[in-house]
């Protein structure tokens, strides 16, 4: 019998059978891993299985190639921050629809991780969650290959007056550097730089940009998927919000 174990947030849970459920865990140690939880599907198990739930879980199974099952202890709930508001809850829909879509079962991401837990736990904290949020897909793009290098410009290779973001590298590029391609380059505002903060305009307009890499780069190079929806529902909110 194989198993182990590991502190873990919670991405979707599934009915499978008449009183279980599937359960998809983002771990430290193990990535994205699925598994089925007997009796998951009851009054006293089910609220433990909601997306975004830290747990400790034991997955077991006969063979590695196996579904298998695990075993979940509850460590805490966000759900009372994921309900307090609608950007709140839209923020977790589009965290764990990305990490599904994104990650490939069974693969570490560590860094990644500890940076979710963190993004969670301000789940119900509108004055700094949308910026959070920003830094999350930066390191998303960081930790699955496809950073974007905004240290300087890709044309004249200063660091000043970067304006842009060539789509075909992910480099940054200066407004004089940009010339007769300017129509053809994402925006650089100041915020996806790392410079302080930003209103809701500032960032919806960075989310634009890190979106365009997730959705073109990212994406697209596990297959024929689409962007999940959630995300952009969450850009609405963002938008709305105006914090």
């Amino acid at each position: 019998m194989l198993s182990w174990s590991d502190d873990a947030a919670i991405l979707t849970s599934r009915p499978f059978g008449e009183n279980s459920v599937i359960v998809e865990v983002f771990s430290r140690t193990q990535g994205r891993h699925a598994g089925v939880v007997r009796g998951g599907a009851s009054r006293k198990v089910a609220p433990t299985l909601q997306p975004g739930a830290q747990v400790h879980v034991t997955w077991k199974a006969r063979l590695n190639e196996h579904l298998g099952s695990f075993t979940v202890e509850p460590v805490r709930s966000r759900a009372a921050q994921a309900m307090s508001n609608r950007l709140a809850l839209a923020g977790l829909n589009a965290v764990t629809s990305l990490l599904v879509r994104v990650l490939p079962e069974r693969e570490a991401h560590a860094p990644l991780y500890d940076r979710t837990v963190n993004l969670l736990d301000l789940l119900g904290q509108p004055a700094v969650w949308p910026l959070a949020y920003l830094r999350w897909e930066q390191a998303l793009l960081e930790e699955m290959g496809f950073a974007m290098d905004l240290s300087a410009c890709a044309v004249r290779g200063v660091n000043e007056d970067l304006a842009f973001v060539s789509p075909k590298t992910g480099r940054a590029v200066s407004r004089e550097g940009a010339g007769e391609w300017i129509d053809r380059l994402l925006p650089l505002p100041p915020v996806l730089a790392g410079k302080g903060d930003a209103d809701a305009a500032q960032i919806v307009i960075a989310l634009g940009t890190t979106g365009f890499f997730i959705e073109n780069r990212l994406i697209k190079s596990l297959g024929d998927r689409p962007m999940p929806a959630a995300r952009q529902r969450l850009i609405d909110a963002i938008a709305r919000q105006g914090y």
